[in-house]
């Protein structure tokens, strides 16, 4: 029998990767999870934008209304309904009628909803960006 030792110089040369190895199983587990990191982050930013858009059309919906008031528009025309409904609806509590400030004497109705909807448009204008950076990557 003869002897196969190596001199104590030699090192063994790593046996050559398959594709079937555990190196391509690692390479396509990180090609995986990169594909999922970049189709979430697409989806929290499609996301996160889609809420600042919804806090701007209320913020839009409340200040417009507000203008319509001070304007004293005829609130027969159908648009100027609308928009004054919409702008009710969202005023949470900031309402004209009994919101967090209150008016007395001439013109109360129009300072009130100047006041009040304005405020609730800066609050959707604030906290939309806050969530918009909340939810972004």
């Amino acid at each position: 029998m003869t002897d196969t030792k190596k001199p104590a110089g030699e090192t063994v040369a790593p046996a050559s990767s398959d594709p079937s190895g555990s190196e391509a199983r690692r390479r396509r587990g990180s090609e995986a999870r990169a594909k999922v990191k970049a189709t979430t982050s697409t989806a929290r930013t499609k996301l996160a934008s889609l809420v600042w858009l919804v806090a701007v059309v209320c913020a839009l919906f409340l200040a417009v209304g507000a203008l319509l008031v001070a304007l004293k528009a005829n609130q027969d025309n159908s648009i100027v309904k609308f928009v004054l409904d919409g702008a009710d609806a969202l005023d949470g509590p900031f309402s004209r009628d009994n919101g967090i400030f209150t008016f007395d004497g001439k013109d109360a109705a129009t300072k009130s909803a100047l006041v009040n909807w304005g405020l609730a448009a800066v609050a959707y204008l604030v906290i939309g960006k806050i969530l918009d950076r909340v939810i972004r990557p």
